[in-house]
């Protein structure tokens, strides 16, 4: 279990607090406005920025003195993480060893992986080579084969067009299925919410709320989200 004790995060006037659990297998859309800090709550989780206060566990493990390549934590950026100097094979490859020397299993794992997200074939190209669905599809592929419990998503499809981000959304409820992983994903759009399915956690005046279900809280939402969706 995820569990934000009393967390303080702070910089300069930004100042963020959370208090909250999470779930293996829960699906959290984290919606608010920008500069709310929806992004600094991730960068948090993974290690990239410091508490002020509390803490950050992972089944009650205190993760403040462990480094982010040490956490349960694979995270995907809108830019997706890929190496332009390296192929996609390559980049998928340093999700199971970082030196790259990859065995013949290692391989396997990686052509199947490629397989999972509707890119066999693509292994020897470069990242320029690839559409941003296609390079999404990579980054996934990446994130699947490190198998971590926690899976962070920080507008990795923002760029994309509706359908093709609905399409990685439902590859990503899939995995998060079958793996059993923790999903939190950054979006400014609730309808993004509404397609990872599970719960939102709003971010506003300077607290990231617990996660309530999504279609229970975009049904009735308080004033503060109200205002952020544009209803009266």
């Amino acid at each position: 279990m995820l569990q934000l004790d009393h967390l303080i995060l702070t910089q300069g006037g930004f100042r963020l607090t959370a208090d909250w659990s999470a779930s293996p297998g829960q699906r959290i859309a984290i919606i608010g406005p920008s500069g709310a800090g929806k992004s600094t709550l991730l960068s948090a989780i993974a290690g990239f920025f410091p508490a002020k206060a509390g803490a950050v566990q992972w089944n009650g493990q205190d993760l403040g003195g462990v480094a982010p390549g040490q956490r349960p934590v694979t995270i995907l950026f809108q830019d997706q993480n890929l190496f332009p100097h390296m192929t996609v094979a390559q980049n998928l490859g340093l999700g199971l060893r970082p030196d790259l020397r990859l065995l013949p299993e290692d391989r396997t794992r990686v052509d199947d992986a490629l397989t999972r997200v509707d890119l066999q074939g693509f292994g020897p190209r470069r990242p320029a080579q690839l559409s941003g669905g296609q390079a999404s599809r990579a980054a996934l592929a990446r994130a699947l084969l490190q198998a971590r419990p926690i899976l962070l998503l920080d507008e990795p499809f923002a760029a994309l067009g509706p359908a093709l981000r609905a399409e990685m959304l439902a590859l990503v409820r899939e995995v998060a299925t079958e793996t059993g992983a923790l999903v939190l994903m950054v979006t400014h759009d609730p309808e993004d919410a509404r397609a990872l399915g599970g719960d939102t956690c709003f971010v506003a005046d300077g607290v990231a709320h617990a996660p309530v279900e999504t279609a229970k809280l975009l049904a009735d939402p308080p004033a503060a989200l109200q205002d952020y969706l544009g209803r009266k």
